[in-house]
C-alpha cells in the first residue's frame, strides 16, 4: 500500500503542474469572467462558489480520465487530438486579443450548474486542454492542476465583488490580453509540437 501510495505521488511534476495551470486558468479565465457573473446574479441568480467549483472539478476531472476512452473509441490518437485542440485554442486566443467573438454560447441562464460550471469554466476550452495537454503531461500532474485551477476559481468567485472594485475594468482588460497572448503561444506549440511528432 505504502509502495503504491509513494509511486503515485513520485509521478507529480511541479513544473508540469504550474504549467498545465496557467494554462487552465488562462482557458478559464476566471477573472475576465466576473463581469458576466455579477451579470448573472443581477438577473437574479443565486451564486454557490462551492456548488460551482465543485460540480466544476467533477466534469473536468471525469473528462479527463473519459476522454482518452471516448477518443480510442472514434480511433482518434491523442497527437491528432492535440493538434486539433491547438487550433480551437488558437481561436479562443484571438477572441482575448482581439476582442471579437468566434465561439457563440449561451448564458443566459439561472443556476450554478449551467451557465457557470458547465459550459463557462468547464466547458469545450478546458476540455481540450485537457486532452491535448495528455500528449506532453501525466494524468496525475493535470488532475492536481485542475484541482489548483478550482481553489483559485472559488477564491475568485467569493472575492468578485471585491475584485471589481480593486482591479476595474482597465485591469481585467489588461490582464485578459495577458492571457491571450499566453494562450497564443500555448496554442501554438500544441499545434506544431504535435505536428513534428506526427510526421
Amino acid at each position: 500500500m505504502i509502495e503504491h501510495l509513494s509511486s503515485f505521488f513520485g509521478t507529480f511534476d511541479i513544473k508540469q503542474i504550474v504549467a498545465a495551470t496557467f494554462f487552465l486558468i488562462a482557458i478559464i479565465d476566471p477573472l475576465g469572467n466576473m463581469p458576466l457573473t455579477i451579470s448573472l446574479e443581477k438577473q437574479g441568480a443565486k451564486i454557490n462558489a462551492w456548488v460551482v467549483c465543485i460540480a466544476s472539478a467533477i466534469i473536468l476531472i471525469a473528462f479527463l480520465l473519459l476522454g482518452d476512452s471516448l477518443m480510442s473509441v472514434f480511433g482518434i490518437k491523442v497527437e491528432y487530438f492535440a493538434i486539433a485542440g491547438g487550433f480551437i485554442i488558437f481561436l479562443m486566443a484571438l477572441e482575448m486579443i482581439l476582442d471579437i467573438t468566434i465561439f457563440k454560447a449561451d448564458v443566459d441562464g439561472n443556476g450554478n450548474i449551467v451557465p457557470l460550471a458547465f459550459p463557462m469554466y468547464a466547458g469545450p476550452g478546458a476540455f481540450t486542454a485537457l486532452i491535448a495537454m495528455t500528449a506532453e503531461y501525466s494524468v496525475s500532474n493535470l488532475i492536481a492542476a485542475v484541482l489548483v485551477c478550482i481553489v483559485i476559481l472559488f477564491l475568485v468567485l467569493i472575492g468578485t465583488h471585491w475584485l471589481m472594485r480593486y482591479l476595474g475594468k482597465n485591469s481585467l482588460y489588461i490582464i485578459r490580453k495577458f492571457f491571450g497572448i499566453i494562450v497564443l503561444a500555448i496554442a501554438c506549440q500544441l499545434m506544431f509540437g504535435n505536428l513534428a511528432a506526427v510526421f
